[in-house]
């Protein structure tokens, strides 16, 4: 059962939280799971089609607006809908809320890529028939959603009539009383181009402002004779089939999405073109590809858990929408809530780098790396904020965006993060650790990591011969422009060296490519020792007494949140305080020092990370769902495995329990991300440092073992942990050195390491 996820809720507020639980999509489509034939009248529904990366442009709103405030922003946009399949049952319509649901099932099928719905249904009439819905968004042809219907009569004989919508006029879903989710700005498309051609149903769209187009071509598939209808209207396309029901019968609907961004611009064309390669695919054919790209899928990412099967179903729903929301061109990243919701309004954060670039590293590096791609693609975008941000060069990378200019409307909580542009060098970073791959870095990397640390230098400067950096925000939103964020100097510590030592590695590697770059930037060997210099000086606070690192020079001198009396109900406090009110206490909203000790633990002593640890554990509300996961890789590895296990299971069904309240608006994929690293690297142990893979697993008590694989240098390994012993397994790849428990090892293929399991 734990590949599958079942849910037979018909209740308002389960089916909201169930069309994005049950969201399909492969990293260009996302579909919410929405019914095919509506709801009731009075059921509110957000009913949702995204093209990863497709976005309007909508104007900011200010009361007072100062120099370099955004003045636009780009914004998700409700795609034209395919969704619609309505069944007259002998002239009554098919609903789940008319006539009676004698049995019903609703499954995810997590190891074969699709969705499904099966159902025994009596019309107000007494009719009755079995239903089966399919739908998948295709892995192995981009553009494709399918949609299969089967009905097969119980105690009726006689007319079925099925009409089948493509429908242009859509919007998007708005919620003033939540910052999480839009305000405004719900119609963002129009309707451009509609008909039939060739059996085959269009409705090309295009956006407001963007001069984005997009188009769906449908194409409907019925295995019994019958009569159809089309009927074009001025937003949409109905296609009717009139058959008589005596036998099973079944129903495929084709929708290819095509759009300006990544094909050309006769959209109609090229998906009727598309259509044409699809022709001869049998939707169980399209299923079996589906399977085939998840059996590879699963065999480096799967981690098996004995002990707790609710667990074992959540990490896999997990690392599932994971897959599913990850872009995979240069125009695309994973938005906040993927492609399953539009909280956020489908903007890129800082998420992608620290929380789910991390799975795809060390599973599937071939996605972290277009992931990456899609920054380095948005770098001249990033030279420009640093001018408007009044910097004479470097790159500042947006805090939230789509198209790669600065979305963020208040700037305390967002382009004062400057730490994005350390985050992205970080990955960059990790990115060559775990795959040695220098080409990348030559052609990408290595620019990346020059202007961002060009940014440090103008941002920061040196006093009392050490380098600060002042009036920025770390990750914690509830503490905002501070000089001297831990986080933030540490980050850029780690930034400036890289930099100076990709330098020097690609002027060695490549000496044309590094010419070339050096003369491209206006690069000089004096520039970069500079960079070398500010992070050797890099100031990080550090509090004598407490033997903590403070989160900025301010942080310790506030008084502490009064906790004891704040009521649940007013969490999370983003929601019921003023930001000035959190600003002037000591409370967090999320993982800030304690993020940065885990990302570079080595700056720091195990007593310091420890002590920073037990500090700030006290008052961090964890109201961001970025931050349970961090606290437990660092529970871990400071011995508090207790604690390591609660804040894990924390995250680990956020979204199949909503344990937050918002999974209607979108699945929280930065959490899905951590639920992964808490294991891999919490419980797991695992670091990839310059000096090498290491690993240090620990099996909570909960747990009788638990299994792992890491793809790292182009090798794949196996890790499975026990109660009493542990092994290390290189399935694929050359001999490797690795380090565990703090032992040098070499392993040859097929060949294993065993060794006592250290708790």
């Amino acid at each position: 059962m734990t590949w599958k996820i079942e849910r037979n809720d018909l209740s308002q507020q389960e089916l909201l939280n169930l069309e994005s639980l049950f969201s399909l999509a492969n990293g260009y489509i996302g579909i919410r799971g929405n019914f095919e034939e509506g709801y009731s009248e009075e059921f509110v529904s957000i009913r949702g089609t995204y093209l990863n990366a497709f976005h309007d442009i909508t104007e900011i709103t200010y009361g007072e607006k100062l120099y370099a405030f955004p003045e636009t922003q780009q914004k998700l946009v409700n795609n034209i809908d395919a969704q619609t399949i309505d069944i007259f049952i002998d002239k009554e319509h098919f609903s789940l809320f008319e006539g009676e649901v004698l049995s019903y099932k609703r499954v995810l099928h997590l190891d074969q890529g699709y969705t499904e719905r099966l159902l025994h249904y009596r019309t107000p009439s007494g009719k009755e028939v079995k239903l089966q819905f399919r739908r998948i968004v295709s892995f192995s042809v981009k553009e494709l959603f399918a949609i299969e219907v089967k009905i097969e009569p119980v105690n009726f004989n006689g007319e079925v009539r099925i009409v089948s919508k493509v429908d242009g006029d859509v919007s998007n879903y708005v919620n003033r009383n939540d910052p999480r989710v839009a305000a405004g700005h719900a119609k963002l498309l129009s309707v451009e181009n509609i008909g039939e051609k060739d059996d085959i149903i269009f409705v090309e769209d295009k956006t407001t402002n963007s001069d984005l187009k997009a188009a769906c071509t449908t194409k409907h598939i019925l295995n019994v004779q019958g009569n159809k209808s089309t009927q074009i209207q001025d937003k949409r396309v109905e296609v009717t089939y009139t058959f008589e029901l005596d036998q099973p019968v079944e129903f495929v609907k084709y929708n290819v999405y095509t759009d300006t961004l990544r094909h050309e611009r006769d959209l109609v064309e090229k998906g009727i073109e598309m259509h044409g390669n699809l022709s001869n695919q049998s939707f169980d054919q399209l299923i079996q590809s589906q399977k085939d790209y998840l059996d590879e899928f699963w065999n480096v990412a799967d981690i098996k858990i004995e002990g707790e099967e609710k667990l074992q179903e959540g990490i896999r729903f997990n690392l599932y929408q994971l897959l599913q929301s990850a872009g995979r061109d240069k125009y695309s990243n994973i938005a906040a809530k993927g492609l399953s919701g539009e909280g956020y309004e489908g903007h890129y954060f800082w998420d992608t780098e620290i929380y789910m670039i991390p799975v795809f590293l060390l599973t599937k590096p071939e996605l972290a790396k277009q992931l990456l791609i899609y920054r380095y693609s948005i770098l001249d975008g990033a030279r420009q904020r640093a001018k408007e941000m009044g910097h004479s060069k470097g790159a500042l990378f947006p805090w939230r965006t789509i198209s790669g200019s600065e979305c963020s409307a208040y700037f305390p909580a967002g382009t004062a993060q400057y730490h994005i542009s350390a985050d992205i060098a970080y990955s960059f970073i990790q990115y060559y650790l775990a795959t040695k791959d220098i080409n990348f870095m030559v052609e990408y990397g290595a620019e990346v990591l020059s202007e961002t640390a060009r940014l440090w230098m103008d941002t920061g400067h040196f006093y009392q011969d050490e380098f600060r950096i002042d009036d920025v925000t770390g990750p914690d939103e509830y503490t905002c422009l501070v000089n001297n964020n831990y986080y933030t100097n540490v980050m850029a510590k780690h930034n400036l060296k890289w930099a100076y030592s990709v330098y020097n590695q690609v002027r060695k590697e490549d000496p044309t490519s590094f010419k070339e770059l050096s003369q491209r930037l206006d690069l000089t060997e004096e520039e970069a020792r500079d960079w070398n210099q500010a992070a050797e000086k890099m100031y990080l606070p550090y509090d004598e007494e407490l033997g903590i690192n403070p989160q900025d020079d301010t942080f310790l001198k506030k008084a502490v949140w009064d906790f004891e009396h704040t009521p649940k109900e007013k969490y999370p406090l983003l929601l019921h305080y003023h930001p000035l009110t959190l600003y002037r206490y000591q409370v967090c909203k999320q993982a800030d020092t304690v993020l940065a000790h885990f990302l570079l633990e080595d700056e720091q002593s195990f007593e310091t990370i420890k002590a920073s640890y037990d500090y700030y554990e006290k008052i961090t509300t964890h109201d961001s769902s970025l931050s349970s996961a961090i606290f437990s890789i660092m529970a871990a590895k400071v011995g508090y495995y207790e604690k390591a296990y609660d804040y894990f299971m924390e995250s680990a069904r956020l979204d199949l329990d909503n344990t937050h309240g918002n999974t209607k608006d979108g699945l929280h994929m930065a959490n899905m991300g951590g639920t992964w690293m808490s294991i891999i690297h919490g419980f797991g142990g695992v670091r990839v440092k310059e000096s090498g893979l290491s690993i240090h697993p620990v099996l909570p008590e909960q747990w009788t073992q638990y299994e792992f694989t890491l793809h790292y240098l182009q090798r794949q390994l196996r890790v499975k942990v026990e109660r009493e012993q542990m092994t290390v397994f290189l399935e694929k790849g050359d001999r490797l050195d690795l380090t565990v428990y703090g032992k040098n090892i070499t392993l040859e293929e097929g060949k294993q390491y065993t060794g006592e399991t250290s708790n």
